[in-house]
Formats: structure tokens, C-alpha cells, sequence
């Protein structure tokens, strides 16, 4: 599908053609916010998902003042084509195009495989730091569309697809998260009425996104389809926004929201219900 006037996607030759042009701006967000100084795409600015793309007090996304100041800190105009990829399939990538619809700039796409296609293909990096001249970005408005916080989700239990992008260790209750990270949340399990469809489940093994045809079979036989809303939620909220951009952009489901306040809020609140196992 396209967004505004853009691709959702775009593949690496694409990038390693376009990537320099005149109203493209290539963004890198990972993991490891670490492997950006290590080596980056040339022209791509680094974006770390902890302190750009968190407010620093309150657990939530930016405010539209701090939104704005980080698209102009890094050189980005309303109209301006962003390009977003980072490593982990791009997990927290997907994460930064979520927040940028969120946010309603229009022209924005993820690098097809991110990090890891890139250097399967063979391509460069560089160290040379990125330096953007600051761009005037005006005050954005949200879109409430693409996000569904924890009283409409506990509101709508039973009424929405619900569609839960962890392992099945996070999923039935043994793990709080993946091994190495921290967040986590005061009881394991998940969400009733939740079907387990790991994120991972989309992508090849270079990364890449599956086929169209393979994506809707993987969702639609274990019942998300296009026809019903749809909530996918995570642990902290980027492996559904992961999910999110596959059921949006790539299936073009017209009603589907990432739940970003995800686990580590949904298990650590008093009085939330839980399941645990493998039973939905």
C-alpha cells in the first residue's frame, strides 16, 4: 500500500539509489541504539528509542512539542520523505513509522528487511557522523486511530480481534521477556481472549517481509482479518508495531491499532484480568 504519496515500503536498491535525493530523510532507530556509531547508511541520522522517542518523565510516547523538535533536530520538513530501518527487522523502525502516523506525517517508509538486508545485499556503511541543518516542523496533531490505550482495550474485550506479537514463553506466562531485556511487568501471561501470532511469524529469514499472500493466511486462519477491529499489543509496544505495519500497511486492514502500553502495563495493573497458558 502507499501512505499519502509514498510507498510503505521500500526495498534496498531503492534506498541505495534514492536515499540521497532532495526531500528524503533516512532514519536509523535500533535495539541497540549502539550499532548506528558502529556503522549507518550514508546520510541516515540515528535516532535512539529510549531518550528520542520516549517522554523522559511520564511512560508514553513524545509530546507534540517534543515530536516536533526531534523531526526538525534532525533536519525533517512536513514534507519530507522519511525513510526508517534499524536492526531486529526492524522492530523499533516499525515502532518510529507507528509514531510518526501517530503524528500524521504523511510521507514516511520502512526499509524492507532493515539492517540486516542491507548487509545481506552487500552494501556500505559509514561512520561519518550525519550533520542536518534544523528544519522548522510545525505542531502536530494526533491521530487517535492508530492507538488504543488500556480503557478502550479493556473496554472492548470480546469486541476486537485481539493479536498478541510475543513469544509463546511471554505469551502462556513463563517469561516476562525476551532474554536481555529489561522491562517487564509484576505478572506473566496475557490478555483473555488474545491469539498468539509472534511477530516473527512475517518475515524470511533475510528479513524481509513475506509475501502478501503468505501474510494474510498466516492472520487470517488464526481469525484476524479485515473485517473485524483489530488490537495487537506487545510487551512495551514495538514488536506490535511491527505487526501493526503488516496488518495496515502491507494487508491494508482499515481498522487496526497497536496497544503500545502493552504488557508491562497490562500485567502490572491491580484488578486487570489475566490468562495464563496456551488457551486464548
Amino acid at each position: 500500500m502507499a501512505k499519502g504519496t509514498v510507498p510503505a515500503l521500500v526495498s534496498t536498491a531503492w534506498v541505495a539509489e534514492h536515499g540521497w535525493d532532495d526531500g528524503v530523510r533516512l532514519v536509523e532507530v535500533d535495539v541497540d541504539p549502539t550499532l548506528y556509531q558502529a556503522g549507518h547508511i550514508k546520510g541516515a541520522v540515528g535516532w535512539n528509542w529510549t531518550t528520542d522517542l520516549q517522554d523522559q518523565v511520564r511512560r508514553d510516547v513524545l509530546g507534540p512539542e517534543d515530536f516536533a523538535a526531534l523531526m526538525a533536530a534532525a533536519g525533517i520538513g512536513v514534507g519530507d520523505h522519511v525513510v526508517l530501518y534499524g536492526d531486529a527487522s526492524n522492530w523499533f523502525a516499525a515502532y518510529a513509522y507507528w509514531q510518526l502516523t501517530y503524528y500524521g506525517h504523511q510521507a514516511v517508509s520502512l526499509m524492507d528487511g532493515g539492517r540486516q538486508a542491507w548487509e545481506g545485499d552487500g552494501r556500505p556503511y559509514t561512520t561519518e557522523p550525519t550533520v542536518m541543518a534544523k528544519s522548522s516542523y510545525p505542531l502536530p496533531r494526533q491521530d487517535p486511530s492508530v492507538r488504543a490505550l488500556q480503557p478502550e482495550v479493556l473496554a472492548k474485550l470480546g469486541a476486537v480481534a485481539l493479536v498478541d506479537v510475543r513469544s509463546e514463553k511471554e505469551f502462556t506466562g513463563e517469561v516476562l521477556a525476551p532474554p536481555g531485556l529489561s522491562e517487564t511487568a509484576q505478572r506473566g501471561g496475557h490478555i483473555p481472549g488474545a491469539v498468539n501470532i509472534p511477530w516473527a511469524e512475517a518475515v524470511s529469514p533475510d528479513g524481509r517481509f513475506k509475501s502478501e499472500s503468505d501474510l494474510r493466511e498466516i492472520y487470517g486462519r488464526r481469525g484476524i482479518v479485515a473485517d473485524k477491529p483489530v488490537v495487537a499489543y506487545c510487551r512495551i509496544g514495538e514488536r506490535s508495531a511491527h505487526t501493526w505495519f503488516v496488518l495496515r500497511e502491507l494487508l491494508g486492514y482499515p481498522d487496526v491499532k497497536s496497544y503500545d502500553g502493552s504488557w508491562t502495563e497490562w500485567g502490572s495493573m491491580v484488578g486487570t484480568p489475566v490468562r495464563r497458558g496456551l488457551d486464548s
